[in-house]
């Protein structure tokens, strides 16, 4: 391949290099901030054989070229437009000037979360071994493999510590990620953290039963009193506080003289920052997020099937926009209050969703004689089927609308199908085939059912349009 003439050609479709804000590359994709989106050419992208599809979403247009050659083309196009040494952070500060403030938003969650995910996944994954170990018929009949052996059972407590470790201790890690992301010291973001799961704090978990039976133990401070309630487990509370911290610690940088700002400043950070969180900030916001878990587990448990097969069908859709991100939030919550959520239900809202746009792709393999289209729709449908389905939802079912009618209509279907048997997750993982570790082991059977159903769906109603589709074509060029 000439890796210069792609990115020449590359290069004049977007606009020239005028139209470059900033360029960088994941493991598969050019990623470019532009100035102006109007003024790219998509057809001479899409007739472009190096090009397996193109995008738009939070801001960044991207370009598919597949691992290894973006590489190569990254190295030349970088050479011509100066964007050499750029990363995709400066590509996402780049293209945030682009956005609507909703969207702004919605990146903030998504800059917070994402980082931390790998930990969350950690711990969720190691919570699915252990209940592997500890569920009873799940491989045995009538007992778990530590009832059955019961020299396993220390190995299971210690899985059960190390799952557990990441939720206890989950402010601490948000705390760190937000105030970075809002302009403060990370490391008193994360101190912030410490202090709201401090072992002398009332267990948050324990909040409701201390408050039924009214032992919340509190600090009577010139006799105000202030309670001393653990935020183990939360997002909100320690979203709010970091976003407090990291202003205040700016606005005391102001004017505090520098000779004293190294001692001072992060003094009065904590200290103003945790008063105002145990006293105010803390108190709302448990009851927000609680109301938040609360109000998704009503719309979950009352909508039924029917609510499920509405969210099956509009969660493609929404990730086309980008708001999917702000979902990451939610779902660290009902993961971190696992003993009243049952676990997260949109990680297998998720999954289904993300094999039915792979089957549908495969089914577009099927179906077509063109060559490049064909050699993108199986490398696309394949990562689908196992979670990844940028290649697949905006390389071919979009571009030729029928796959993603197909792919929606599966995942409609089987999303009514899982919520109806209320098949949760335990664990973040890959959203696809290989999820079945993250998946409750009581609806297990049930997931595994339910991407059968959104894979078979999605091809058969593919393959259907798409043979409708050519018969129209054929009518036209006949005509």
């Amino acid at each position: 391949m000439n890796y210069n003439e792609i990115a020449r050609e590359t290069l004049q479709a977007i606009g020239g290099k005028e139209n470059v804000a900033a360029a960088a590359h994941c493991a598969t994709r050019l990623r470019l901030a532009l100035h102006d989106e109007s003024l790219v050419d998509q057809e001479k992208l899409d007739a472009m054989d190096s090009v397996k599809g193109t995008f738009s979403t939070g801001g960044q247009y991207q370009i598919i070229f597949g691992s290894g050659t973006v590489n190569n083309v990254f190295a030349e196009f970088s050479k011509m437009t100066g964007t050499d040494g750029m990363s995709t952070t400066d590509v996402k500060s780049a293209g945030a000037k682009n956005m609507n403030p909703l969207q702004r938003f919605v990146k903030m969650l998504s800059d917070i979360f994402v980082p931390i995910i790998p930990a969350i996944v950690a711990g969720g994954l190691l919570m699915g071994i252990n209940n592997l170990l500890t569920a009873q018929g799940l491989f045995i009949d009538g007992q778990s493999i530590v009832e059955a052996y019961p020299n396993m059972a220390d190995l299971a407590a210690l899985i059960n510590t190390f799952a557990n470790a990441a939720f206890v201790f989950l402010p601490i890690l948000i705390g760190f990620s937000a105030t970075q992301r809002f302009g403060g010291n990370a490391y008193l973001g994360a101190a912030l953290g410490m202090i709201m799961v401090h072992p002398d704090l009332l267990n948050g978990w324990g909040y409701g039963g201390a408050l039924v039976s009214g032992e919340i133990p509190v600090w009577s401070i010139f006799g105000f009193e202030i309670e001393k309630i653990g935020y183990q487990g939360t997002v909100l509370p320690v979203l709010a506080a970091s976003f407090i911290l990291a202003k205040v610690e700016l606005s005391l940088r102001k004017v505090i003289p520098s000779a004293l700002d190294n001692l001072l400043t992060p003094l009065l950070t904590i200290f103003i920052t945790g008063i105002l969180t145990f006293t105010l900030v803390g108190p709302i916001t448990r009851s927000a997020g609680n109301l938040l878990s609360d109000g998704m587990i009503w719309l979950y448990d009352t909508t039924g099937f029917i609510g499920g097969a509405l969210f099956g069908l509009l969660y493609a859709p929404i990730v086309i926009t980008g708001m999917h991100h702000s979902f990451i939030a939610v779902e660290t919550q009902l993961l971190a209050d696992i003993a009243k959520t049952g676990g997260s239900f949109i990680f297998v809202v998720a999954t289904m969703s993300n094999v039915a746009q792979g089957a549908a792709t495969l089914a577009v393999f099927l179906l077509t004689k063109n060559k490049k289209l064909k050699g993108t729709a199986s490398a696309a449908g394949i990562s689908a089927l196992l979670g990844i389905t940028e290649p697949a939802m905006f390389g071919v079912n979009l571009k030729l609308r029928y796959p993603f009618i197909g792919a929606i209509i599966g995942s409609a279907v089987a999303t009514a199908y899982v919520t109806f048997f209320k098949v949760k997750a335990i664990a973040l993982g890959a959203a696809g085939l290989p999820g079945v570790i993250s998946i409750q082991h009581e609806g297990l059977v049930q997931y595994v059912i339910g991407m059968v159903i959104a894979i078979a769906v999605a091809f058969v109603v593919t393959i259907v349009l798409g043979k409708r589709d050519e018969k129209k074509q054929a009518v036209q060029n006949a005509a």
